[in-house]
C-alpha cells in the first residue's frame, strides 16, 4: 500500500475508531430519551447535540456502528461458510452436480443484488435476524463462483492428485490441501464483501425493512433525519459521514489486501 493509500486509509478509520471510543468512555445510553434536551445542539452532555426524542446521538452512532459491523461480519461468515461448501462441492464432483449448482447461482445473480435482498427481507418481515437471512442468501454467490474456479484450477495438480492416490478422502483434501491454496482470494472477496454487506443493511433499513427502531442502525437514523434535515442536519450528516467512512475504510484495506495476497498485481 501506498504512502497515500495509507494515510487516506487511517483517515477513514479515524472517525468510525473515535466515534466507538468516546461513546464507549462517555457510557451514554443511546436509548434513553430525555425530552428536555430534545434536538439539543453540541453540549458537554451530548457532545454530537441529541435527536427528536433527546436521545445522545453519539451514543446512538456507537450502536449503529456496532450493529453495521456485527451484521455485516456475521453475513460474510455465513454466506463465506455456505458459498465456499457449495462452490468447492460444485468443482470437485463436476457434472451434472456442478451444472445444477452453479445454474441456481446463476439464477440468484440474474436478480439485481439489492432488489433481491429487499424482497427476501419484505417476506421474512423486518428484524435484525431476518435483515442476516436476507442479505446470506444474496452474499453466498460471489463465494461460491470463486471458489468452484479455484477448486478447478487446483484438480489436477501434482499434489492433489498425490493426495487422490493415496486414498484421502475428498473432505480431507479439501481441508487439507484446497482451502489454504485458495484460501488468498477467498480473503479479499470477504473483504470487499464485508463492505457491500455494510451498504446492503443501512439501505435496507433505510428503506424500513432492516433494524427497526428503538435499535440504532445507521440507515434507520438517516431515514429518521431526514424528517428534521432542515431544522437539525447533523441529524443526517454525521450518520452519513460515519456510514461512508466506514464503507471507505473497509474498501481501502480490500485493495491492500488484493495488491498483498494476489499474486497477478507483481508486487504493486
Amino acid at each position: 500500500m501506498s504512502k497515500s493509500a495509507l494515510w487516506l486509509t487511517g483517515l477513514c478509520l479515524s472517525l468510525p475508531a473515535l466515534v466507538l471510543l468516546i461513546a464507549l468512555f462517555n457510557g451514554l445510553d443511546g436509548h434513553a430519551i430525555d425530552l428536555d434536551a430534545v434536538l439539543s445542539g453540541v453540549s458537554a452532555s451530548h457532545l454530537l447535540g441529541s435527536d427528536a426524542l433527546g436521545r445522545d446521538l453519539l451514543a446512538r452512532l456507537a450502536e449503529g456502528l456496532q450493529l453495521s459491523l456485527s451484521v455485516g461480519i456475521i453475513v460474510v461468515l455465513l454466506g463465506g461458510m455456505i458459498g465456499i461448501s457449495i462452490g468447492m462441492l460444485a468443482g470437485w464432483v463436476g457434472g451434472w452436480v456442478d451444472a445444477l449448482l452453479m445454474r441456481f447461482a446463476d439464477i440468484v445473480l440474474s436478480f439485481p443484488g439489492i432488489l433481491l435482498a429487499i424482497a427476501l427481507a419484505a417476506m421474512l418481515g423486518p428484524g435484525v435476524e431476518n435483515l442476516v437471512l436476507a442479505l446470506v442468501a444474496v452474499g453466498w454467490v460471489g463465494f461460491a463462483r470463486l471458489s468452484r474456479v479455484q477448486v478447478l484450477s487446483f484438480k489436477s495438480v501434482p499434489f492433489v492428485e498425490a493426495a487422490i492416490a493415496n486414498g484421502s478422502t475428498p473432505p480431507y483434501i479439501a481441508i487439507r490441501h484446497l482451502l489454504p491454496n485458495i484460501a488468498a482470494p477467498l480473503l479479499i472477496e470477504a473483504s470487499f464483501g464485508l463492505a457491500a454487506v455494510i451498504i446492503g443493511e443501512a439501505g435496507l433499513s433505510f428503506l424500513g425493512v432492516g433494524v427497526q427502531p428503538p435499535d440504532a442502525s445507521l440507515g434507520t437514523m438517516i431515514r429518521e433525519g431526514t424528517r428534521l434535515m432542515l431544522v437539525s442536519p447533523t441529524l443526517v450528516i454525521w450518520p452519513g459521514l460515519v456510514l461512508f467512512s466506514l464503507v471507505m475504510a473497509v474498501n481501502l484495506l480490500g485493495d491492500a489486501l488484493r495488491d498483498k495476497l494476489d499474486v497477478r498485481m507483481d508486487n504493486k
